[in-house]
């Protein structure tokens, strides 16, 4: 009789970190979009899109967009930063039409070619800051995470990940990922 309770705590508490796992537990919906850009998922990353490059956004490419979006948001970030999970790029109300252009300006409302808007990173910028490793540091993964959402979000330009994964709570439809490496030596 005492497995039962046991058993209870356990699933919530798995349920729980299975939802945080895939966005900071801003929703439980499937993992059905495909994601990608002109490098592969788990390759690396072109040094253009990177602070020893350009540092501009890459193109990035969503597939299976279901018809019920309304917009995409897109989560870029580094959990392999020495101080922990580090943002590198948060956007929404961004068209659900299938891509993001590379090189958007790093403006917090992004009106051409498409309407979005851009919060702060955490190098304290609006938009973009591409991969930027400490140099011997070893390879790390950048998480390109896109969602899907079933409204436009009211949420003001420049907000931060916090604000945003707080809007985009129980409007998620969909989501998927894309992982891009990176090293400097």
């Amino acid at each position: 009789m005492k497995a039962a309770p046991l058993l209870v705590v356990l699933t919530v508490f798995l349920a729980g970190c299975l939802s945080s796992s895939n966005g900071g537990g801003v929703m439980n919906a499937e993992k059905t979009l495909e994601v990608g850009s002109i490098f592969h998922d788990g390759s690396f990353i072109p040094s253009k899109f990177t602070c020893d490059g350009e540092d501009i956004n890459p193109p990035i490419y969503i597939g299976n967009i279901s018809p019920q979006a309304k917009s995409l948001v897109i989560i870029m970030d580094d959990p392999d930063a020495p101080m922990g999970t580090f943002t590198h790029w948060i956007a929404w109300n961004i068209p659900p039409r299938g891509e993001i252009p590379e090189n958007l300006p790093r403006e917090a409302e992004v009106k051409n070619p498409m309407t979005l808007l851009q919060g702060r990173n955490d190098f304290g910028k609006v938009g973009y800051g591409g991969p930027c490793p400490p140099r011997g540091h070893g390879v790390h993964h950048y998480h390109f995470k896109i969602y899907a959402l079933n409204v436009e979000l009211n949420l003001k330009p420049g907000s931060t990940r916090k604000e945003l994964e707080e809007a985009m709570r129980d409007h998620v439809i969909q989501w998927g990922e894309l992982i891009g490496l990176y090293e400097r030596k």
